[in-house]
C-alpha cells in the first residue's frame, strides 16, 4: 500500500485550486489533503470522524455521538471529551469542513470523490443500471472497481457500538457486491475462473449459502459434477451440525438439477461473450472481385438453393459443395454467390480457408473455436473436444440465419463438424474432390471457363481498348492459360501492370511451351501451369527467392529467416519478398512474415528441383536456415542461462543468428518462431544436418519445458532419434535421446523418459560426449525420485553434480543440487535440503540467471516449508512464481502454485491452499502430464478437507487415485490412506 486509497473518481485540483480533502472508512479511518496524509488522532477521535462521515453531511447531536462512541456506559466527562475531539479535528480539517450547529456537528463542503464509501455506492448504483440494460461486462467491471475500494476491515480498530454496527453492515454489503459480481461472472461464462475465488470465499464464510450455490454452479459448468454435488453434501452436513437446519430451497433445487443434468444449467442465462447492445453478426466473407465474369448457370443454381434454405418454407439446412481442379475459380464463384445472398442471412456470414490442398489442413476444432468467438462466445466458454465444440456451435446457430462458407476443404470428414444443424442456415463448401459422402449435399462440378467467358475475364482486367485491336492474340493467351480463371487472372494482371507490353508480346511469351507444363488437364498439373505464367515473368533474383523460400516447411517464414535462406542482407531480402507479394506468388501474413498458398509452395519446390543450379544450392539454403535457427536459439539460451556450458558443446554454425540485448525480446522470438523452428528441425534429419538439428532442439529446450509446444517438440525429437539410428550415428543418437528423455520428463511420461535417458547415458559414454552424460544422469535421478527410488536417485544426482563440475559447467551443477535438495527433503533430511537448495540458488544468482534462480527458489521454498519456516518459504515460492509467469513457463508456474498450496497446508491456511491448488489445476490444464495433475488433485483434496468440504475432497482424491493406479505410481498408496478413514466412516 502507498497510503493513498483506491478512489476511482478522485478529484484533481487545477493549477489555481487548493488540494482536496479525501477520506476512507472502507478500511482504516484515514484522511488526506491531496496526497499528504493527515493526523486523525486517537481511536475515539477517529470514531467521531467515522460517525460524522457516515452520516452523509447530516448533523449529529452531541448525545447521538456520545452513544456512538461509548454506548450505555459513557465516561463522566464524555461531553467535554467529545468537544476536545471535535476541536482537534476542526484544526486538522478546517472550520468550513467540520461545522457546529444545533448543539451537534457535521462534515460539509466535501468535493466529489472525497469519501470512498460514497464512491462505492455510486459505482454499485451504476453497475445495477448497466446490468438492467444488459451490459454485464460493464456492470461486472464497475462492481470490481467498487470492491477494490475496500482496504481490509472497514472502520478497522475503531471502538464503540456505532462502529461495530457499521463494520458489520459494510462487510455484509461487500459480500453482497461480491456475490453479485460472481453471479455475473457465471452469467458470462467465466465459471472455470470463478472456482478458485469461490472456494476461498466458502472457506472464509462457510455458512453463507449463496456462495455455496455459486460454487456448485461454477463447478458443474466446469465439468466437475461430482465436486458440485459434494459441495451440497458438505453444506448440508455443516448446517445441520452448526445450526440444526437444512439447506434453503434454492440450494436443494440446484442439487436436483445437477443430479438430473438439467440442460438449463449448462448455458449461462446471459450471453457468454462480452455483451454488446446487439447480437454479434459476423461478416467474414472475403471481398468479391469487381470483374466477376460468366458462370451464370452456376450462380443461378446455387442462388436457388440458398434462397430455398432461407425462405419461410425452408425446413432443412442447405449444403452446396463445389468441386473442381485447382485454379478453376471455386472460391471466386462461392464468394460471389455468398455476397449476393447476404440479405437472406441477416444474422451473419462465416468464412474459413480449410487449407485442404496442403499437407497441414486446418483442424475442425480450431476452426470451430474461431467461429464460436466470431459468434460472440467467450474463450472461457469454448470447450476442448471437437464433439463439444461442434455441439455448442450448432446450439449457438439455432434460431439464427447464418451462411457458412467452407473454402478449400480436404474431405467430408473435415467438413461435417463445421455444418450448421438447423433450418434457416446454409453452407457453401469448395474442394478439389467431389464430396459424394457428404450426406444431403447439393453437388456442383465446376469446369474451366468457356473460351467466350475466358476472353471476357481477360478483357475486363486488361481493358477493352487493348484487347479489341488484338483479339486473336488475346484468344491465344487464354488458350495458353487452359481457360483456367486463376491463370487468366495472373496473366492479365501482369499485362495490365505493364503498359509498354502489347497483348501479342504476352501471347508470344506464353507460346513457348518450355515455359509451361505440358499437362494442363489433370489435378495439380493444371494449377502448376497457371503459376508458371507468373513465375516465368520474374527477374532472376525474384525467381531464385521464390524457389528457395518454398523449400522451408512451416506455415510462414520471418524476414530474418528468409534472409538466411537467400544469403542476403535483410533490406535486399525484404525488397525481393515485397515484389513477390505484388505478383501474388507470396502473401504477407503479418509485418515481417511471409507465407505461400499451399499449392504455390508445391509449385515453388518443383521449380527449385527443376531450375536451381547448382542443385547443391537447395541443400545449402536449408543448411543456412538451420544455422540461423541454431545460432539464434543458442543466443536465447545463453541470455537466459549465463555461464551454462551447453552453448560451448553445440555444433558450430557457418551462418550467424540474431543477437538480442533484451531478455524479453529473446523470449518473444523463441515463442513466435516455435512452429517454423520445429518444422525446420524435422526437415533437417539428413546426414549432413542431423547433428545440428538435434542441437537446435536442445538449445530450444524451453519450448518443451514451458509446455507451450511440448507435443510438437517431442515428435521432432522422436523423428531425429530414429534418423540417428538409421545413420548409425552414436553421437547424434545419444544427444537425441537426451533431448527426448528431457521432453518426456516434462510431459510426465516417466517410463519412456527413463528408457531414453539410460540409452542416452550409454551412447554418450561410447561417443565420449560429456554433456549428455551430465544431463542424462540428472534426468535419471529426477525420474527415480518421482518413482520414489531414492537410493538410485541419490546416486544419479551425485554423479550428475560430479560430471557437471568435471565439464567446468558450474551452472549445470546447480540443477542436480536443487534436485538433491528435494530428495533430502523426501527422506527426512530437511536441514541439508535447505543447505543444498541454497547452494544451487547461490550458483544461479552468482552467474546472473533469472529463470533458473526461480528454479532454485522453488526448491528452497519447498525445503523451508518442511522446516516450518512458512513465511520464508512462501516468499521464495512467490518470487519464483513471478519469474515463471514473466518467462511464460506455464508448467513451472502451475507447480509453484501447487508448492505454495503445500506450504499453506503446513501453515494451517487451508482456504489459501485451496485457492492456490485450484489455480494450479487451471494453469496445468493440458500440460505436465497426468502424474502432475494427480499431485495437484491430492493437495487440493487436503485443502478442501481442511475447510470442511470433505465431499469435494473425496472427489479429488478418487480422481487422483485413478490417475496413479493407471500409471502404477507409488503415490496411490498415500491417496488410499487419505480415503480409508472416509470409507470406514
Amino acid at each position: 500500500m502507498d497510503g493513498v486509497p483506491r478512489v476511482p473518481k478522485q478529484w484533481h485540483p487545477g493549477p489555481e485550486e487548493p488540494a482536496a480533502l479525501r477520506f476512507s472508512v472502507l478500511g482504516p479511518v484515514r484522511a488526506w489533503l491531496g496526497d499528504e496524509p493527515l493526523p486523525a488522532g486517537s481511536p475515539q477521535q477517529r470514531a467521531l470522524l467515522a460517525a460524522l462521515l457516515l452520516r452523509d453531511g447530516r448533523t449529529a447531536t452531541a448525545s447521538e455521538l456520545i452513544d456512538a462512541l461509548w454506548g450505555d456506559e459513557p465516561p463522566s466527562q464524555a461531553l467535554a471529551a467529545l468537544r476536545t475531539y471535535a476541536s482537534r479535528l476542526r484544526k486538522t480539517l478546517g472550520a468550513e469542513v467540520l461545522v457546529s450547529e444545533s448543539g451537534g456537528y457535521a462534515i460539509r463542503s466535501l468535493r466529489e470523490g472525497a469519501l470512498d464509501h460514497v464512491n462505492a455506492q455510486e459505482l454499485a448504483a451504476d453497475a445495477e443500471k448497466a446490468r438492467a440494460a444488459g451490459d454485464l461486462s460493464r456492470a461486472r467491471d464497475l462492481l470490481r472497481d467498487a470492491l477494490a475500494l475496500w482496504d481490509g476491515e472497514p472502520l478497522a480498530s475503531i471502538p464503540g457500538p456505532y462502529a461495530e454496527t457499521q463494520r458489520a453492515r459494510l462487510e455484509e454489503w461487500r459480500l453482497q457486491l461480491l456475490e453479485s459480481c460472481l453471479d455475473m461472472d457465471l452469467e458470462q461464462g467465466f465459471h472455470a475462473e470463478a472456482v478458485s475465488e469461490l472456494t476461498a470465499l466458502t472457506a472464509a464464510h462457510p455458512l453463507r449459502e449463496r456462495l455455496r450455490e455459486l460454487l456448485m454452479l461454477a463447478l458443474y459448468r466446469s465439468g466437475r459434477q461430482a465436486e458440485a454435488l459434494a459441495v451440497y453434501a458438505d453444506t448440508r452436513r455443516l448446517l445441520a451440525d452448526e445450526l440444526g437446519v437444512d439447506p434453503r430451497a434454492g440450494l436443494k433445487e440446484l442439487q436436483q438439477r445437477i443430479l438430473q443434468a438439467d440442460p438449463g444449467l449448462a448455458e449461462p442465462s446471459a450471453p457468454k461473450a462480452e455483451p454488446v447492445v446487439a447480437p454479434v453478426r459476423p461478416a467474414q466473407l472475403p471481398a468479391t472481385v469487381t470483374d466477376f465474369t460468366g458462370r451464370a448457370s452456376f450462380v443461378q443454381e446455387l442462388s436457388d438453393v440458398l434462397a430455398a434454405a432461407s425462405s419461410e418454407e425452408g425446413r432443412v439446412m442447405a449444403v452446396s459443395a463445389l468441386a473442381g481442379i485447382g485454379g478453376v475459380g471455386k472460391t471466386t464463384l462461392a464468394v460471389h454467390v455468398a455476397h449476393q445472398a447476404r440479405g437472406a442471412f441477416p444474422d451473419g456470414q462465416l468464412y474459413v480457408d480449410l487449407q485442404g490442398a496442403g499437407s497441414r489442413a486446418a483442424e475442425p476444432e480450431t476452426v470451430l473455436g474461431a467461429f464460436l468467438r466470431a459468434l460472440g462466445t467467450a474463450d472461457s466458454a469454448i470447450p476442448d473436444s471437437l464433439e463439444e465444440r461442434s455441439a455448442l456451435y450448432r446450439s449457438v446457430l439455432d434460431g439464427r440465419r447464418v451462411l457458412v462458407l467452407l473454402d478449400n476443404a480436404r474431405d467430408a470428414a473435415q467438413v461435417r463438424p463445421l455444418l450448421p444443424g438447423t433450418e434457416g442456415c446454409a453452407a457453401l463448401v469448395t474442394s478439389r474432390i467431389r464430396m459424394v459422402d457428404l450426406a444431403g449435399s447439393h453437388l456442383v462440378d465446376l469446369d474451366v471457363m468457356s473460351p467466350e467467358e475466358a476472353l471476357q475475364l481477360f478483357t475486363k482486367i486488361v481493358g477493352q481498348e487493348r484487347v479489341a485491336s488484338e483479339r486473336e492474340a488475346a484468344l491465344d493467351v487464354v488458350a495458353a492459360c487452359g481457360f483456367l480463371p486463376l491463370a487468366i487472372r495472373i496473366a492479365a494482371s501482369r499485362l495490365a501492370a505493364r503498359r509498354t507490353w502489347t497483348v501479342s508480346v504476352l501471347a508470344a511469351k506464353l507460346a513457348d511451351e518450355r515455359r509451361r507444363l505440358d499437362e494442363l488437364q489433370a489435378g495439380d498439373l493444371a494449377v502448376k501451369a497457371t503459376f508458371e505464367l507468373g513465375y516465368g515473368q520474374l527477374e532472376p533474383a525474384q525467381a531464385r527467392a521464390f524457389r528457395l523460400l518454398g523449400l522451408a516447411d512451416g506455415p510462414d517464414i520471418s524476414l530474418a529467416a528468409a534472409a538466411a535462406v537467400l544469403d542476403l542482407p535483410a533490406e535486399d531480402t525484404e525488397d525481393l519478398l515485397e515484389s513477390l507479394v505484388d505478383t501474388s506468388l507470396l502473401e504477407s501474413a503479418a509485418p515481417g512474415r511471409y507465407r505461400y498458398h499451399d499449392l504455390v509452395r508445391l509449385y515453388a519446390r518443383a521449380c527449385a528441383e527443376r531450375d536451381e543450379q547448382p542443385p547443391s544450392e537447395r541443400a545449402a539454403a536449408m543448411s543456412r536456415l538451420l544455422d540461423f535457427y541454431l545460432a539464434t536459439a543458442a543466443g536465447v539460451y545463453a541470455i537466459e542461462r549465463p555461464g551454462d556450458r551447453l552453448v560451448d558443446h553445440l555444433e558450430p554454425t557457418a551462418y550467424p543468428g540474431l543477437v538480442f540485448e533484451d531478455r524479453q525480446a529473446s523470449w518473444d522470438w523463441l515463442y513466435s518462431e516455435a512452429v517454423p523452428l520445429l518444422a525446420c528441425v524435422r526437415q533437417s534429419a539428413g546426414t549432413t544436418t542431423l547433428r545440428r538439428a538435434i542441437d537446435l532442439l536442445w538449445a530450444a529446450v524451453d519450448l518443451a519445458e514451458s509446455g507451450a509446444n511440448s507435443r510438437e517438440y517431442e515428435a521432432a525429437a522422436t523423428a531425429l532419434r530414429d534418423a540417428a539410428r538409421v545413420e548409425s550415428d552414436v553421437h547424434a543418437e545419444g544427444r537425441a535421446c537426451v533431448v527426448l528423455s528431457n521432453a518426456r520428463l516434462f510431459s510426465g511420461v516417466f517410463d519412456q523418459a527413463y528408457r531414453e535417458a539410460q540409452q542416452a547415458l550409454q551412447l554418450a559414454e561410447r561417443s565420449e560426449d560429456p554433456l549428455p552424460c551430465c544431463w542424462a544422469a540428472n534426468i535419471l535421478g529426477s525420474i527415480a525420485f518421482y518413482q520414489k527410488r531414492y537410493v538410485d536417485a541419490e546416486g544419479y544426482f551425485s554423479r550428475a553434480i560430479e560430471e557437471f563440475r568435471a565439464c567446468g559447467d558450474l551452472a549445470g551443477s546447480a540443477s542436480p543440487l536443487c534436485n538433491l535438495s528435494r530428495l533430502h527433503l523426501a527422506t527426512g533430511r530437511a536441514d541439508s535440503a535447505v543447505a543444498l537448495a541454497g547452494q544451487g540458488t547461490e550458483i544461479y544468482e552468482t552467474l546472473g540467471h533469472s529463470l533458473r534462480v526461480a528454479n532454485g527458489r522453488y526448491a528452497l521454498g519447498m525445503a523451508l516449508g518442511k522446516c516450518g519456516q512458512h513465511t520464508d518459504a512462501t516468499a521464495q515460492l512467490e518470487e519464483a512464481l513471478r519469474v515463471f509467469r514473466d518467462s511464460r513457463q506455464r508448467l513451472w508456474e502451475g507447480m509453484a502454485l501447487c508448492r505454495l498450496a503445500e506450504v499453506d497446508l503446513d501453515a494451517r491456511k487451508s482456504a489459501r491452499a485451496a485457492s492456490n491448488a485450484e489455480m494450479a489445476l487451471t494453469v496445468l490444464r493440458g500440460i505436465g502430464g497426468e502424474w502432475r495433475r494427480g499431485n495437484v488433485l491430492t493437495v487440493l483434496g487436503k485443502a478442501l478437507h481442511g475447510i470442511g468440504q470433505s465431499g469435494r475432497a473425496q472427489v479429488c482424491w478418487r480422481e487422483a487415485l485413478e490417475i496413479y493406479e493407471a500409471l502404477e505410481s507409488p503415490e496411490a498408496a498415500e491417496v488410499r490412506t487419505l480415503l480409508t478413514p472416509i470409507a470406514a466412516a
